[in-house]
């Protein structure tokens, strides 16, 4: 009977907190510096979250690391509902195999959705005489390690990109990394690297104005930003996709109805007709995966970028 009575006294206080959630603030950890991508993304979401769980809801920057100390403090976090992540791949799928990171993030982190993707297109500068893929395949084949691609670092997900390319077509480029996409940026602009695999959204301003030329894009389809820009597919290089991607995820044991309820709010935050063509305009690509589906291609994507991590024999900075 007394246990009977306790069973019921834990089930009755179990359900309580369950739908007392959010009983705190709910903070979004963005495990980058303000300004970028994710924490874009970070702070479209936690704008209307609030409203939407009824509680209150804020972005905290935790950067360093590439992003592993913040998203290791969202592992280490209780999981009730309160600390959540929202991530570019790179904590989640590249830099554990690069780094001693302290948590493992298939097993540590409970996937929510994937938010949103982009492409990443390959850009010259507009002074530069190579107006195509195959100008650049030949000349990559003429020339083998002479022509330069930049990347905002070891092990990012442009230099990366790059080293898959260069792997799937049988050629060699230069890498040169730098600290970060500003660098990147103006040198290319500056006519001193001859190449990046850019994200679609940093790029697209100087493309449109003209001082950036892009000929290829990384997707498994043409980007609407970028119409007349083919895909490496359909150009011929095959295994070569490649997508950025922005994702929210909490700790380990997360409560299955706050992670509904977590799901479903975001799904509707980002498919809001004005949101969805704000990003949409920016380059990226709606996706809002279940959980079952992002854990799938979380797995998936750790386990390509490991291979190629470990064949090419990349070391991070």
């Amino acid at each position: 009977m007394k246990k009977a009575l306790l069973s019921i006294t834990l089930g009755l206080a179990a359900a309580t907190a369950m739908a007392a959630w959010p009983s705190k603030t709910v903070t979004l950890v963005v495990p980058f510096p303000p300004g970028g991508s994710t924490d874009m993304i970070a702070r479209i979401i936690s704008s209307q979250l609030g409203a939407k769980i009824g509680g209150t809801v804020v972005v905290d920057n935790k950067p360093g690391a590439t992003g592993t100390i913040g998203t290791a403090a969202v592992a280490r976090s209780a999981p009730d509902g309160h600390t959540l992540l929202v991530s570019s791949l790179g904590p989640f799928v590249i830099a554990p195999h690069l780094m001693k990171v302290q948590y493992d993030a298939l097993k540590d982190l409970d996937p929510i959705t994937v938010a949103v993707q982009a492409p990443n297109v390959l850009v010259v500068p507009a002074a530069s005489k190579l107006k195509s893929l195959a100008e650049v395949l030949a000349y990559l084949k003429a020339n083998p390690g002479k022509m330069s691609f930049a990347s905002s670092g070891a092990g990012s997900s442009d230099h990366l990109t790059a080293e898959l390319f260069w792997q799937q077509t049988g050629t060699s480029g230069l890498h040169v990394p730098y600290k970060g996409g500003g660098p990147v940026m103006t040198d290319l602009l500056g006519n001193q690297v001859d190449s990046s695999f850019m994200n679609i959204n940093t790029a697209m301003p100087q493309i449109k104005s003209g001082k950036l030329r892009a000929l290829v894009i990384t997707g498994d389809k043409r980007s609407p930003l970028l119409p007349s820009v083919p895909t490496l597919q359909e150009s011929g290089v095959k295994g070569a996709d490649v997508y950025s991607w922005q994702a929210v995820a909490g700790p380990h044991g997360l409560p299955a109805d706050v992670k509904a309820k977590l799901h479903k709010a975001i799904v509707e935050i980002l498919s809001e007709p004005a949101t969805k063509a704000k990003l949409l305009d920016l380059g990226f690509e709606m996706v809002l995966d279940s959980p079952e589906a992002f854990a799938k291609y979380q797995a998936a994507e750790y386990s390509r970028w490991q291979k190629l991590i470990t064949e090419r024999k990349i070391t991070a900075d």
